[in-house]
């Protein structure tokens, strides 16, 4: 028995379909409008330029979610089905707008980046501009980031209930929070610190830990330091903040460095000032503020000598104290061999042996025969000091 033709509800179909067609064909055209524009600016480098560039794409998101969420209030939809469509929405804008918030704070943090470059010779400010625009920049966007998460999380009305639970009993939940997140907000602190006081920037040289290193990288929770010979020494950030360290760049990157020598006593020092101030006016390392050789240590056979020069980096001081260290001793050894150290020993005979009768007696053309007392000059000493010839009669 065949059915009777039913003719479809174009009222009902014309009711969804208008509005979340409308609706999507618009935020069709915004999303493509946006995504020419932000082509269209790509390669500029202003402020500006970057912001627009960071908001561009997560309003491309924003706008369609925010017509579609405006066409769904018309659409005659059961409330479960609203409801349900509504808090997707309601999630989905929440992830958008936190994107967008990271994106711009990335923007802004690039830019100043941008204009504090590092490579320029003297880069304190830079370095101090950097360090403090990195750590709260990963500040601000971690606190956006746990911001949106809460916020997407207290849509659920389970989430609520649990949070109103916890704070029926907030003075137990504090304490394990406390507990629990004691490293996390340890590190967020000390990041806050070390951005304000900057007991550390980025490139500043350090020793950590007896480790030689520069400072690669500074995070929300830990210090990237690059080890001399390529390792990467990971730190805490609270470490900096409890713990002594060397910084040799914390107000200036001069350096004095020092060579150390152990040479003999009879060294000629003015010619070693001389061949040091040589060796460092010709070494284009030397900044032109400090070139100094002094004895600093005597010992039981050699001296030690101090040669003092400075550098613009620590880089160059220990480059320039390797090169003053080599031209001097390679100056010493071919005009002044004398003046490197050497181990001296006294050939003689024991007191006993000397004392003895027969140690005494010299036989002529022995080989101790020349440092005796006998012979002709010894015989007549007061001829050979009055100049007359030995041997002479009256």
């Amino acid at each position: 028995m065949p059915y009777p033709a039913t003719d479809p509800d174009w009222s009902a179909v014309a009711a969804y379909a208008v509005p979340i067609g409308g609706a999507l064909l618009l935020g069709v055209l915004v999303h493509v409008v946006l995504r020419l524009l932000a082509r269209r600016i790509a390669q500029r480098e202003s402020t500006r330029a970057r912001v627009v560039r960071a908001l561009i794409l997560p309003l491309a998101f924003i706008l369609p979610l925010l017509f579609f969420s405006a066409a769904l209030r018309t659409v005659p939809m059961p409330a479960d089905h609203l409801e349900a469509w509504a808090h997707g929405l309601r999630l989905a804008l929440i992830g958008a707008f936190t994107w967008l918030l990271v994106r711009v704070i990335g923007a802004v943090e690039a830019s100043i980046l941008h204009h504090n470059p590092m490579e320029a010779a003297d880069n304190l400010h830079a370095r101090r501009i950097q360090t403090q625009t990195r750590v709260l920049s990963r500040v601000a966007m971690g606190a956006i980031i746990l911001l949106g998460a809460g916020l997407a999380l207290m849509t659920f009305p389970a989430v609520r209930q649990v949070g109103a639970t916890l704070l029926a009993s907030a003075g137990i939940a504090g304490l394990v929070a406390g507990i629990a997140a004691r490293p996390v907000f340890g590190n967020l602190i000390a990041g806050l610190q070390i951005a304000l006081a900057q007991p550390i920037r980025l490139d500043d040289v350090v020793i950590v830990e007896g480790e030689w290193g520069r400072i690669e990288e500074i995070t929300s929770t830990y210090v990237v330091v690059r080890i001399w010979d390529e390792r990467r020494l990971v730190v805490p950030l609270s470490w900096f903040i409890e713990n002594p360290f060397q910084n040799w760049t914390r107000s200036s990157a001069q350096m004095l460095g020092t060579a150390f020598l152990w040479l003999d006593y009879r060294t000629p020092m003015d010619e070693v000032r001389a061949e040091l101030e040589r060796v460092c006016s010709d070494d284009p390392r030397w900044d032109g503020r400090v070139c100094i050789a002094q004895v600093t240590e005597t010992g039981e056979h050699v001296m030690q000598v101090r040669l003092l020069v400075s550098a613009r980096n620590s880089g160059e001081a220990f480059d320039l104290r390797c090169a003053v260290r080599e031209r001097v001793i390679g100056f010493l050894a071919c005009n002044h061999p004398y003046a490197l150290p050497r181990l001296r020993a006294s050939l003689g005979r024991d007191a006993e042996d000397a004392a003895s009768p027969a140690a005494t007696r010299q036989v002529p053309g022995s080989p101790h025969a020349e440092d005796s007392d006998t012979g002709p000059e010894a015989a007549e000493p007061d001829a050979v000091a009055s100049g007359q010839p030995s041997g002479s009669g009256g």
